[in-house]
């Protein structure tokens, strides 16, 4: 780290970039009712009606407990459905959830679109590559 710079540290860098960036779309998704963490977990569920509980919890990386509480929010939003088999929760979307679809949709497009009128679009894209591979070494080492 060079004296007196902070901007040298992957640490702080990133955790200011992640503050921004979550600044931003929770900004672009206001018009759903979610978070944007929980319009994900809506999207998972919409493609892939049935999936257990556990195996959302894998796909969003995030402990277990974290995603009951999204999923409790989504099904008192009347989004997301649960059916429980056994000591398993399998997650379904509603109707409702169905339709919120096309807002969540464009309130991504829109955040990419917010942020790569900022960067440059060729810029967003090589950030958002380089962001995710050094995420795949790191994850390696832990």
């Amino acid at each position: 780290m060079s004296k007196g710079s902070l901007c040298d540290c992957l640490y702080l860098t990133s955790n200011r970039l992640s503050r921004v960036l979550t600044k931003m779309a929770e900004e672009e998704f206001k018009s759903t009712g979610l978070f944007p963490s929980q319009a994900l977990a809506l999207m998972i569920i919409n493609k892939k009606p049935g999936i257990s509980q556990n195996d959302l919890s894998k796909e969003l990386d995030i402990k277990p407990s974290t995603t009951s509480r999204f999923i409790d929010k989504l099904e008192h939003k009347n989004l997301v459905k649960r059916k429980i088999v056994g000591k398993s929760s399998f997650l379904y979307p509603t109707d409702n959830g169905i339709a919120l679809m096309e807002k969540i949709d464009a309130s991504w497009q829109n955040l990419f679109k917010r942020y790569s009128e900022v960067l440059g679009l060729e810029e967003a894209i090589k950030l958002t590559n380089s962001v995710h591979n050094a995420v795949n070494k790191l994850e390696k080492e832990l």
